[in-house]
């Protein structure tokens, strides 16, 4: 059963890869291509040939390794682009150039076919069957003009041309158009020369940040005392709830019956007193207040020789 299990597992993680792998796949375009190159881009032998552009229009790293690109819909593994090399390994939003010069034993990125022959252009998937993206080639282009999207990535994956026109200048492995925009920061500089837009925002984001912060110390400080005396409260009820009869000592119980015991005696009733001080008068003219043997000192004398 555990054998069974573990197989289990295994194929469902490999279809979960391969599915995940496919996904990835989906998301790359043919971007850009140049059928007559005489001055355009030369390759790492120094040729200038056609090329292909594809576009990873994705916002995660694709590998294109086990893709196909042809230019016969009949077959569509015509050439298979290797696999385990790290350079198919497209980054987000990235371009790669393939040369389409018929001279696959160049390496990686020479396809098996020129654009001068092609019709057209298919990428597929490397299930061999999946067609990903295709474009019809245009021969009436002139030399060294190519032939892209207007926006990488956007436009149709059918073959039918939308969203693709004639490029102004050939764009190999870059954006096919370059959008000048103005930096944030500049248009802040001309929006707020002298910073004092800046100063405010910034002095209201910390007494905003320093409010939050004392009304959250405030209230937790507040909540924290009042768990606190709850906790003590129960503590203390717990503690008497536990004090029983039979845990203090015999004296304690006679201390306490001998005191209701006085109370209740008149004669030993305190509550009530007269509060009247009597002195009796003495005849005595001698009152030892007054008496020298009791000072502090002995009086000197003076011996006469």
């Amino acid at each position: 059963m555990k054998r069974l299990l573990k197989i289990f597992l295994v194929v469902v993680g490999l279809s979960t890869v391969l599915y995940a792998n496919g996904q990835n796949q989906g998301s790359m375009r043919i971007n850009e291509y140049l059928v007559f190159n005489t001055d355009d881009y030369q390759d790492d032998f120094g040729q200038q040939s056609s090329w292909i552009e594809l576009f990873n229009s994705s916002y995660g790293t694709v590998d294109i390794g086990g893709c196909y690109l042809t230019d016969d819909p009949d077959d569509l593994r015509k050439y298979p682009i290797p696999g385990g090399d790290i350079l198919t390994a497209i980054k987000p939003r990235q371009h790669v150039i393939f040369w389409a010069d018929n001279q696959p034993y160049r390496g990686t990125f020479h396809v098996s076919f020129d654009l001068e022959n092609a019709k057209e252009i298919l990428l597929v998937k490397s299930d061999g069957q999946t067609i990903i993206d295709r474009i019809t080639v245009h021969k009436d282009l002139g030399e060294n003009v190519s032939y892209g999207r207007l926006e990488d990535g956007v436009g149709s994956t059918s073959g039918d041309g939308e969203g693709w026109d004639i490029m102004t200048r050939t764009t190999p492995s870059t954006n096919n158009v370059t959008i000048d925009k103005t930096l944030k920061s500049r248009k802040l500089m001309e929006i707020d020369p002298h910073g004092a837009m800046m100063a405010l925002m910034a002095m209201t984001i910390i007494f905003s940040a320093l409010a939050v912060l004392y009304i959250i110390f405030k209230y937790i400080g507040k909540y924290n005392v009042r768990q606190g005396r709850k906790r003590a409260a129960t503590k203390l009820s717990k503690d008497m709830s536990e004090v029983g009869y039979g845990t203090l000592p015999g004296e304690a119980y006679a201390a306490i019956a001998m005191a209701l015991y006085l109370y209740r005696q008149e004669s030993e009733t305190h509550d009530e007193e007269s509060y009247v001080m009597t002195m009796q008068h003495t005849d005595r003219s001698y009152s030892p207040w007054s008496s020298k043997i009791y000072s502090l000192r002995q009086t000197p004398q003076v011996r006469k020789k």
